[in-house]
């Protein structure tokens, strides 16, 4: 009985890994290409890495951090392409 539960713990702990080491590789991809798509992908797989418990923390928030910043970078250039944000547009 314990070596069912210790294969399930082992199965959903590497699950969480892959998802962490997805989230990793999706938010770099999301820096140079598509990071309106993968962007949200990567936060969204961070999240679920985080929740299964993954071996690989670190991966799974530089994965959140990532995603984050790939918005940030899109909003950025949304930003200039508009002419960029002045307090006259704002107010």
């Amino acid at each position: 009985m314990t070596a069912v539960r210790a294969q399930a713990a082992s199965t959903h702990s590497r699950e969480g890994d892959d998802t962490a080491v997805a989230s990793f590789v999706l938010g770099l991809l999301g820096l140079f290409f598509l990071n309106i798509a993968l962007g949200p992908l990567a936060i969204a797989l961070g999240g679920v890495s985080l929740a299964r418990g993954t071996g690989r923390r670190g991966r799974a928030l530089l994965g959140l951090a990532l995603g984050i910043a790939d918005l940030a970078v899109l909003a950025a250039v949304i930003g200039m392409h508009q002419g960029g944000v002045s307090w006259s547009t704002i107010v």
